[in-house]
């Protein structure tokens, strides 16, 4: 077994360990991350986000983009909008969707950078 990339001394920086240690951030807000991290590891849900950061879109539009039901993109929808990864807007009888923010679509983007590099 080859272990190249395991060190050979286990020897601890302390002053680095305890530099890193002050950074981290809680376990509540790790959950979080670690939920969000779920939320667009979905496929179907990250279709649907990167539709929404080509273009705001209705419903039936969305549905018709990503070939699924309105009532599974509806479901879809629900669940990001549950963790702030999309809004709505009502226009009339419409509901349009669009991405939470633009730290959404960064996200997205640098994702997508990161595949294709």
């Amino acid at each position: 077994m080859n272990h190249e990339d395991v060190c050979q001394l286990k020897i601890i920086n302390k002053d680095k360990v305890e530099r890193v240690k002050k950074q981290m951030i809680d376990d509540n807000k790790f959950q979080s991350l670690s939920d969000t991290f779920k939320t667009i590891s979905d496929k179907t849900r990250l279709e649907i986000l990167y539709a929404l950061s080509k273009q705001e879109l209705c419903v039936c539009d969305l549905s018709a983009v990503v070939n699924m039901s309105i009532s599974l993109v509806s479901h879809q929808l629900r669940l990001l909008r549950d963790k702030k990864l999309v809004k709505f807007r009502k226009e009339g009888k419409s509901v349009y969707y669009s991405l939470d923010d633009e730290h959404v679509v960064q996200l997205i983007k640098m994702a997508y950078d990161h595949l294709i590099e």
